[in-house]
């Protein structure tokens, strides 16, 4: 392993040292002991990822390359365990009970999708621009897209619409980095647009709630708007230095719901304040920074392609996921890498880093 993958382990170890520190700040006065041990499953999580990580390290990323049809076909198959044999909570079925832990299948399909697309735009040659750019509308979108679109249909059945929206966003940002011609991307975002009020049609009433509370949350302070109230509370109130840890009202006395996992960010603004804020940025910046490096250093376009993806998987992700906490975006359910709780969104990251690490070996050598 090269010097910069240490660099990179000690920068997720330090995110998701903090991530176990918020956590444990956030449920410490939790009424059950099983709310208050939350810490200890996410530094098993930790460990479990960080094997992940070491294993996809070693192994050639080459190999997913010649696996990535594969990977697609399993990833679909375990979205249909999901419809019909899932574990419900809160209303969503989104889990599959793998001997003592749930894991979420949609999380593993968004690096699966990236695998997929970086497979299907990089299957001719290693060269990217003229060729993908002169294939026509079928080949170069409507193909993919047809792909895409069977595993963001089944996560919409979960209902999972924020998960389904991400797999989207990923699928045209990699359009563009493949150099598809775009005019056919906008030709395919034209469509989306205009079939906009027959997707609101389809959508569930809490999900056209949340659309409609992020516009005014206070349409409904004490129901769709609650959540994103109380976390724009949680932000402003750590002002330059935080209120302390284990010091931050909102999520100690449990105002903001799902503190230590979707809007885990504010509960930090709240403890830790703009400056805590801001070296969190930072070492998010050097994450994604390190996942640029590695995908312009790549000697192929398969490498390429499949390091983009990754840090795009990561960087839309925390956009997002920060966007919705201060009220700049609608409430989607994202969680925030390597800091929010939840196994599968946790290994699935070490996952990911793990193969950009093999990838920078790969042009190391």
């Amino acid at each position: 392993m090269t010097k910069f993958g240490y660099k990179l382990i000690l920068l997720i170890l330090v995110i998701s040292s903090i991530g176990v520190i918020t956590i444990y700040s956030c449920t410490q006065s939790h009424p059950s002991l099983a709310g208050r041990l939350l810490y200890l499953r996410q530094i098993k999580w930790i460990f479990i990822g960080l094997t992940c990580l070491f294993i996809f390290s070693l192994i050639s990323y080459h190999r997913l390359w010649d696996m990535a049809y594969i990977f697609y076909a399993i990833g679909v198959i375990l979205l249909l365990m999901v419809t019909f044999t899932g574990l419900i909570r809160l209303g969503a079925q989104r889990w599959l009970k793998i001997l003592w832990f749930n894991f979420q299948p949609s999380e593993l399909m968004k690096l699966i999708i990236v695998i997929f697309l970086a497979r299907y735009f990089s299957r001719a040659d290693s060269t990217l621009g003229s060729r993908v750019h002169s294939w026509g509308f079928i080949e170069a979108v409507l193909i993919p897209f047809i792909f895409v679109c069977l595993p963001m249909l089944l996560i919409l059945t979960q209902p999972d619409l924020g998960t389904a929206i991400f797999i989207f966003i990923i699928f045209i940002s990699i359009l563009f980095i493949a150099q598809v011609n775009y005019k056919f991307i906008l030709f395919i975002l034209l469509g989306i647009v205009l079939a906009c009020p027959l997707l609101w049609q389809l959508l569930k009433d809490y999900q056209k709630a949340r659309l409609l509370v992020f516009l005014n949350p206070n349409i409904d302070p004490l129901g769709a708007g609650y959540t994103v109230i109380q976390s724009k509370i949680a932000v402003a109130s750590g002002w330059l230095f935080g209120k302390g840890w284990l010091a931050g009202s909102q999520s100690q006395l449990h105002f903001l719901p799902e503190s230590h996992t979707d809007f885990i960010f504010a509960s930090f603004a709240e403890e830790w304040g703009f400056l805590g804020s801001l070296i969190l940025l930072l070492l998010y910046y050097f994450l994604i920074r390190y996942t640029i490096k590695v995908a312009q250093r790549s000697s192929d376009c398969f490498g390429r392609l499949l390091a983009s993806g990754i840090g795009l998987i990561l960087s839309i992700q925390i956009f997002i996921n920060i966007a919705m906490t201060i009220g700049l975006a609608p409430v989607v359910g994202l969680p925030l890498p390597l800091l929010s709780y939840g196994g599968s969104s946790l290994v699935v990251t070490f996952l990911s880093l793990g193969i950009l690490i093999n990838i920078e070996k790969r042009i190391a050598f």
